[in-house]
C-alpha cells in the first residue's frame, strides 16, 4: 500500500521568477503546520537565472516539474495532477506565507467539512506596504468581484469537481494586474463568466447589482473627498511651499550681491537642494501639478461661460 499523502499540497508555478521563488519556498518550510508537500512547476521559463535556480533547487519535501509555457492556470492544473494532499494551496512564486498561515486556515477546514476554501486578508510587501482587507466573502460578493486570496487553501475534491483552473489563455487578465486593468480584457473576462455561469448569475443578480452599486458609491465618495482636499488643503500647502522657495531664492540673491559669499552661497544652495529633496516637497509634487491642472481647467470653464467678447 502506498504511504498516505500530506494534508496539503503547496503548488508553486514559476515563470521567470527565479529571483523570488526561493524566498516563497522558505516561507512554506517555516510554517508551524508541517504536514505538506511542495510542487514547483517551471512553466517553460526563458530567463537563464530562473532556469539555473530551479535546476539547482534542493528543499525538503519539494519537487520540481517542468512543462512548456502554457500559462499560470495550466501550470497549476499540472501540479494538481501530481499532488497527493487533500487540500491545495496555490502559492505564487513571488509571494510569501505568514508562518501560521497553514495552521490557521487548515484548522478551519478541518473543523467544518461544509467549507470548500478559507481566505484571509493580504499584506503587501516590497515596494508597497499595505493590507487588503475584505470583510465579505458571501456568494453575491464573489460573483461581483474576486475577493479570494490566491493562496487560499481549497479542498482538492472541490477543485476536481469544477475541472480545476480554467486554462483558457483568452481569459488572462484577472491574474495579472496590469493586463487585467485593461477595459477590453476585463469585459472579455466578464462575458466569459456570465456565459459559463448564466443560471447562477440570474439567481443572484439583484444581490450582485446591489454589491456593484455599493462599490460605485464608495468610489464616488472617495472622489468627493479628494476634490474637497484639493479645494481646501492644497492651496494653502502650495502657497507655503512657493513662499518658502521665494524666500530662499531672495536670500540667495541677497548673499550673491556681497563680495565674500562663497561659503554662504554654498550653504544657501544646499538649503534649496534639501528642500527640493525633502519628503514633503516630493509628496506634494503630484498635488502641485494636479492643482495647476485644476486651475487651468477652471480657467477654461470660466472663459467658456463668459463666451466671446
Amino acid at each position: 500500500m502506498s504511504a498516505p499523502g500530506p494534508a496539503v499540497s503547496v503548488i508553486v508555478p514559476c515563470y521567470n521568477l527565479g529571483a523570488y521563488v526561493e524566498e516563497a519556498l522558505d516561507s512554506v518550510l517555516a510554517q508551524t503546520w508541517q504536514d505538506f508537500e511542495i510542487i514547483v512547476v517551471d512553466d517553460g521559463s526563458t530567463d537563464p537565472h530562473t532556469n539555473a535556480v530551479l535546476a539547482a533547487l534542493e528543499r525538503p519535501r519539494t519537487r520540481v516539474l517542468t512543462t512548456e509555457n502554457r500559462g499560470l492556470p495550466a501550470a497549476r492544473n499540472h501540479a494538481i495532477r501530481h499532488a497527493r494532499g487533500r487540500y491545495v494551496c496555490a502559492l505564487d512564486a513571488d509571494d510569501k506565507l505568514h508562518p501560521r498561515f497553514l495552521e490557521k486556515t487548515l484548522a478551519v477546514l478541518e473543523r467544518d467539512p461544509s467549507l470548500a476554501f478559507v481566505s484571509t486578508w493580504i499584506e503587501c510587501f516590497g515596494t508597497e506596504q499595505w493590507i487588503w482587507r475584505q470583510e465579505r466573502c458571501d456568494f453575491p460578493t464573489l460573483l461581483a468581484e474576486c475577493v479570494v486570496l490566491t493562496a487560499s487553501p481549497v479542498r482538492r475534491d472541490a477543485l476536481e469537481a469544477v475541472g480545476g483552473y480554467d486554462a483558457e489563455r483568452y481569459l488572462y487578465g484577472s491574474e495579472e494586474r496590469r493586463v487585467g486593468e485593461r477595459p477590453a480584457i476585463r469585459l472579455r473576462v466578464w462575458r466569459s463568466l456570465l456565459e459559463k455561469h448564466r443560471q447562477t448569475y440570474q439567481r443572484y443578480l439583484p444581490d450582485v447589482l446591489l454589491r456593484m452599486e455599493d462599490d460605485c458609491g464608495g468610489l464616488l465618495l472617495e472622489n468627493s473627498r479628494i476634490e474637497r482636499e484639493l479645494h481646501t488643503r492644497l492651496p494653502s500647502l502650495l502657497a507655503e511651499r512657493v513662499a518658502e522657495r521665494d524666500r530662499l531664492h531672495a536670500e540667495l540673491r541677497a548673499r550673491a550681491s556681497r563680495t565674500d559669499v562663497g561659503p554662504e552661497l554654498a550653504a544657501a544652495r544646499a538649503e534649496v537642494a534639501a528642500l527640493r529633496a525633502s519628503w514633503s516637497w516630493k509628496v506634494t509634487a503630484p498635488l502641485r501639478l494636479g492643482y495647476e491642472g485644476w486651475l487651468a481647467v477652471r480657467s477654461r470653464l470660466a472663459a467658456g461661460r463668459r463666451g466671446p467678447a
